[in-house]
């Protein structure tokens, strides 16, 4: 990367910086901002700065083995930076804030169930990763956080977000501030505290463990299963006639190029294939599968952190949110290997 793509990317990150505290996601001197710059090197945050009044000198260069390459003290959160971008590839930007009603919901909260559906597309269910040093030290569970959510939240502490732009990190961590904050009203108009809920099916039945047997992902016994499952879904075929579900989804294993197609009539499988060509596909490697399958990550979330892509208007699928979401609930009830 040259001078000049360097000086780009110190702005884009001067610019995050001002966008975090003018929303007031940032305040006095927390948080901490990096962005890749190759593959082995970052522009970090330095220490003691206030991301609402960065300038380009407060923006170093540092290798991923914690080497600083110009003059100054850099973040006392590299450690965390620098370990997500050797755990994650993928990954190009990193932000870390200590936002108050997140922090203050998950002082006295393990978990939080969004209720909005924009909340639930871009975050997913999220849980709180226990915190015992004021800079993170044990890096190991929150990179274990990070495979299946691109926002983790350190108890006691703050939230940090990956993704693959500085907006990308900006986005989760503001529609995290918005649910928690929803949260907090929807139990003031409730008259009370409330309880956290628990992750819940849409006929409010609370999720259970899945059966014991378990598949090989992308077999054709795994597949026929979820067939039968899908078929024989009584509030389904409720959901697929009301909606009028009539579609053709594809799903397809990043490694092997293995595809399958359904055809959706009116929320019944009618015709099973290997039709690239689907009106919608869902691709994703196989870690990100399996971690579907295994009810560790909402495939809606999923696909707006982008760790699955999906091929297809997403207005359209969306209009049928409610019949997708049970048939991947059904998935779920098909655990992989």
């Amino acid at each position: 990367m040259n001078k000049n793509q360097i000086t780009k990317l110190k702005n884009e990150i001067i610019e995050t910086g001002r966008m975090l505290w003018d929303k007031d996601l940032a305040s006095g001197l927390n948080g901490n901002i990096s962005a890749r710059v190759d593959d082995q090197t970052i522009l970090l945050t330095a220490t003691q700065t206030g991301l609402g009044r960065l300038t380009p000198a407060d923006l170093l260069l540092l290798k991923l083995d914690g080497a600083l390459l110009e003059e100054g003290k850099v973040s006392t959160e590299k450690f965390l930076h620098t370990e997500i971008y050797k755990n994650f590839s993928e990954i190009t930007a990193v932000v870390h804030t200590h936002t108050n009603y997140t922090n203050g919901y998950f002082a006295i909260n393990d978990s939080l169930v969004p209720s909005t559906f924009e909340s639930r597309f871009y975050l997913g269910d999220i849980k709180a990763v226990e915190q015992h040093t004021p800079s993170v030290t044990d890096a190991k569970p929150v990179m274990e956080a990070f495979k299946n959510n691109n926002i983790v939240v350190l108890k006691n502490h703050g939230t940090v977000a990956m993704g693959k732009s500085l907006f990308d990190c900006f986005l989760l961590i503001q529609v995290l501030e918005d649910a928690v904050k929803v949260d907090a009203i929807s139990r003031l108009y409730k008259g009370g505290r409330g309880e956290v809920s628990s992750p819940v099916n849409d006929d409010g039945n609370q999720i259970v463990s899945s059966a014991a047997k378990k598949y090989q992902l992308f077999s054709k016994e795994q597949i026929d299963e979820i067939v039968r499952l899908v078929n024989a879904d009584s509030q389904l075929k409720e959901l697929g006639e009301k909606t009028n579900m009539t579609m053709d989804l594809a799903v397809k294993l990043n490694e092997t190029g293995q595809i399958y197609s359904f055809h959706f009539e009116r929320g019944s499988i009618v015709r099973v294939g290997n039709d690239e060509t689907a009106e919608f596909l869902i691709s994703a490697p196989e870690n990100i599968w399996r971690a579907v399958f295994n009810r560790e990550i909402d495939p809606f979330v999923a696909t707006t952190q982008k760790k699955m892509n999906l091929r297809g208007d997403f207005a359209r699928i969306s209009r049928w949110y409610a019949p997708c979401n049970r048939i991947f609930q059904l998935w779920q009830r098909v655990p992989v290997e």
